[in-house]
C-alpha cells in the first residue's frame, strides 16, 4: 500500500508542476505588490492607509489583514462605514480615522513589526500593503572595565571592557573607541565579541566584550562603547562613560622622592619614598649611607614602605638609596644616591651667660652659634621686643637701672626662610629694690576675701614680707622681678590699718602701702508701684499751679499777655539797685563762638564779662 501513495503523491506534484510552468489559459500574471513603510517609535500610535495618500472618498466596505506566515488573518472590518475589530491581540488597539481611509494602531510594541494587508470593495481599489517598521532608542550603554588588569608581557588576548545597551530596537549598532578614536577588529590584537538577548517585551540588550593585547602606552588609554541606532527623526547615538584598565609591567629605573621639595631645615616633617615606572609598584628598602663605615644601612620604613623624618634634625643629612625587588621577575633595581640636606641652626650662646654691672657701667654681650649656612644676629629686648641692633656683639653702655632685665639673641639662616633659634639671657644691674608706686589705693567689701598682689625688682632679686597675716604666693616674671600675692580677710581694723608691703635684698629695701578703701553698696532699686505713684503725684502738682496761675491771670494779678510795656514792682527804695551780673566760664575758644560773626572785638579790659541793667 505504501508503493502506490507514492506514485500517486508524484503524479499529483507532477501535474501541479505542469500548471505552474503553463500557466491557466486567459489568466494574467499580477506583478508583486510593493508595501508602503509606515515608521513609528514603540508607544506611538501607528496611521495604516487604505491607499496611496492622494486617495479619497468614503471607505464604506474594507477588510483589513495582518500577514502572518503568508496567511491573511482578519484584524478589522468597515461595514456601511461602521468599523468592527476582529477578536484577537489587535481586539482593543484598533480605530478608524479619515472616513474610513486610516486604520490607527495605538500602543506600538515591537512584536506590531508586521505586513499589513488592506481590501478596498466600495469603493474599489487595489489591494494595499502596508509594512509596519518599529524603532526604540536604547538606554544609556554601561561599561565595566577590568579592574584585574592585563600584563602587558603575556601575549594573549584579555577581556578590557564590556559593555551593554537595553531595551532598543532594532538592535544597534556599538562602536569601540581608544582616546578618541575607533577600534577595529585586528587579528592577534583587538577583537569585538557582541550578542543580543531578547527580552520579553521584544526589545533587545545588547552585550558587547572588548577584547586586546596592550602595552605599556596604554596605562593611562580611556576605553569608551558608543551606540548607533535609527529613529524615524533620524540617525542617532549614545556614549558610555570613560574608563580606564590597570596595566601591569616591570619596572626598569627607580629613584628616589622627598617630600618637600626644596631647602630643608630642623623641625620639617619630611617624607622619603621610593618609586619606580614599572606598575604596580614593587616591594622597597630605603638604605642610608653610615658616615663612619660608609656602609648602607636599612632604614624603618612604614607599611607602605615610606620613610617619615617628624621632626627632621641634622643628623638625618646624608647620602639616601631604594632598592626594588619584583616579584614577577624576580629582578632587584637600585637607585643612585641622593643627598638629603637637613639646614640647622644650634648651641646658641651669650657671653657672660650672666651678665652683672653696676648703674653707669658699661656691659659687652657677644652671641654665638653653629650652624651648615652663613648666620645673621639680631638683639632684642625681650619685654618689649624692641630691636636693639644687628651682628653678634650688643654694646651696652651707661646703663641705668632701666636696663636690667632679659636680652635676646636671635641667629637665623637668610637663604632659609623661618630658620633660627634663640637665646635669652638676663641683664642684672645692681641696686636696691625698685617698686613702681609707693602707693596704691584697692576697692574692698567688708568681709570679704581679697587678694593683695605687690610687685618688685631688684639686682639681686629681692624677696618681699608683708605687714599683715595671710596666704602668700609668689612667682618671678624674670631673674630680677618677684610678684606676691596676698589672700586676706577685708576686716574692720585692715581697713583702718590698710596693709605694708616690702621688698628686700642686699642693697637695701622699699616700701608700698596699700589703702582699702570700702566699697559702698548701690540701694536697692525702687519698686515700680513707687515709681508710679511718685509720677502721678508730680502730675497732681503740675495741675494744681497750672489752675492757680490761670486764677491769677484771669483776676489781671499777672501782666502776661497785655499790651503795652509794665514796669516789675518793687520797693521804690531797691527799684536803682537790681542788676543782674552775668559772668561768662567759657573758654576764650568758646567765647568767640558766641561772639558770633559780627567781628566785633572787645575792648583790652574787657574779661569776659557782661552786665545787664534791668532799669533801663
Amino acid at each position: 500500500m505504501g508503493l502506490p501513495r507514492l506514485v500517486c503523491a508524484f503524479l499529483l506534484a507532477a501535474c501541479c508542476c505542469c500548471r505552474r510552468a503553463t500557466g491557466v489559459p486567459g489568466e494574467e500574471k499580477q506583478p508583486a505588490p510593493t508595501p508602503e513603510p509606515v515608521e513609528v517609535e514603540v508607544g506611538g500610535t501607528a496611521l495604516l492607509k487604505c491607499g496611496p495618500s492622494h486617495s479619497s472618498g468614503n471607505f464604506s466596505h474594507v477588510d483589513w489583514f495582518l500577514i502572518h506566515k503568508e496567511r491573511q488573518i482578519p484584524i478589522f472590518r468597515v461595514h456601511q462605514g461602521q468599523g468592527q475589530s476582529e477578536p484577537g491581540e489587535y481586539e482593543h488597539r484598533l480605530s478608524l480615522q479619515d472616513s474610513g481611509a486610516t486604520l490607527a494602531l495605538s500602543q506600538v510594541t515591537p512584536h506590531d513589526e508586521r505586513m499589513f494587508l488592506c481590501k478596498s470593495k466600495r469603493p474599489r481599489l487595489l489591494d494595499h500593503y502596508t509594512e509596519l517598521q518599529v524603532f526604540k532608542a536604547p538606554e544609556e550603554p554601561t561599561i565595566q572595565a577590568n579592574v584585574v588588569g592585563i600584563h602587558v608581557d603575556r601575549q594573549e588576548l584579555r577581556e578590557v571592557a564590556t559593555c551593554v545597551g537595553r531595551n532598543g530596537y532594532p538592535i544597534p549598532q556599538v562602536i569601540w573607541y581608544k582616546n578618541g578614536r575607533p577600534l577595529q577588529e585586528e587579528e592577534n590584537r583587538v577583537q569585538i565579541q557582541s550578542s543580543q538577548i531578547v527580552e520579553s517585551s521584544g526589545l533587545y540588550t545588547l552585550q558587547s566584550v572588548l577584547n586586546a593585547q596592550l602595552v605599556k602606552e596604554d596605562k593611562d588609554a580611556r576605553f569608551y562603547c558608543e551606540l548607533s541606532y535609527r529613529l524615524p527623526s533620524g540617525n542617532r547615538m549614545k556614549e558610555s562613560k570613560e574608563v580606564t584598565v590597570p596595566v601591569f609591567y616591570p619596572a626598569e629605573k627607580v629613584w628616589v622622592e622627598v617630600e618637600p621639595m626644596g631647602l630643608l631645615k630642623e623641625g620639617d616633617h619630611v617624607k622619603i619614598r621610593c618609586l619606580t615606572d614599572g606598575n604596580p609598584q614593587p616591594h622597597f628598602t630605603i638604605n642610608k649611607q653610615n658616615s663612619s663605615t660608609g656602609e648602607m644601612e636599612e632604614e624603618a620604613t612604614d607599611e607602605n614602605g615610606i620613610l617619615f623624618l617628624e621632626p627632621a634634625q641634622k643628623q638625618h643629612s646624608g647620602l639616601y638609596q631604594c632598592q626594588s625587588l619584583d616579584l614577577e621577575t624576580m629582578v632587584t633595581l637600585s637607585s643612585d644616591l641622593q643627598e638629603l640636606l637637613v639646614n640647622y641652626v644650634s648651641d646658641v650662646r651669650v657671653n657672660p651667660a650672666a651678665p652683672e654691672a653696676q648703674e653707669g657701667d658699661s656691659l659687652t654681650l657677644t652671641c654665638e652659634a653653629e650652624s651648615n649656612q652663613d648666620l645673621e644676629f639680631e638683639w632684642l629686648r625681650d619685654k618689649t621686643g624692641q630691636r636693639l641692633g644687628k651682628g653678634p656683639v650688643l654694646q651696652l653702655n651707661n646703663l641705668k637701672r632701666e636696663a636690667g632685665g632679659r636680652y635676646l639673641c636671635m641667629a637665623s639662616v637668610p637663604n632659609v626662610p623661618g630658620l633660627n633659634r634663640t637665646q635669652l639671657v638676663s641683664v642684672g644691674i645692681f641696686g636696691p629694690p625698685w617698686m613702681a608706686l609707693k602707693e596704691r589705693k584697692v576697692w574692698a567689701h567688708e568681709n570679704a576675701a581679697l587678694n593683695l598682689s605687690c610687685e618688685a625688682s631688684g639686682h639681686p632679686q629681692p624677696t618681699i614680707s608683708w605687714s599683715v597675716n595671710g596666704s602668700a604666693t609668689e612667682w618671678n616674671p624674670d631673674p630680677q622681678t618677684v610678684v606676691s600675692t596676698l589672700n586676706v580677710l577685708v576686716t574692720p581694723e585692715l581697713l583702718e590699718t590698710g596693709a605694708k608691703c616690702t621688698a628686700s635684698n642686699s642693697l637695701g629695701s622699699n616700701t608700698t602701702i596699700i589703702i582699702l578703701k570700702l566699697e559702698k553698696k548701690l540701694p536697692p532699686p525702687e519698686s515700680k508701684g513707687v515709681v508710679i505713684v511718685a509720677v502721678i503725684v508730680c502730675i497732681l502738682v503740675l495741675a494744681v499751679l497750672g489752675a492757680t496761675l490761670y486764677f491769677f491771670y484771669k483776676k489781671g494779678k499777672l501782666p502776661c499777655g497785655r499790651s503795652g510795656k509794665q514796669e516789675i514792682t518793687l520797693p521804690p527804695t531797691r527799684k536803682s539797685e537790681f542788676v543782674v551780673e552775668v559772668k561768662s566760664d567759657k573758654l576764650p575758644e568758646e567765647m568767640a563762638l558766641l561772639q558770633g560773626g559780627s567781628g566785633d572785638k572787645r575792648a583790652p579790659g574787657d574779661q569776659g564779662e557782661k552786665y545787664i541793667d534791668l532799669r533801663h
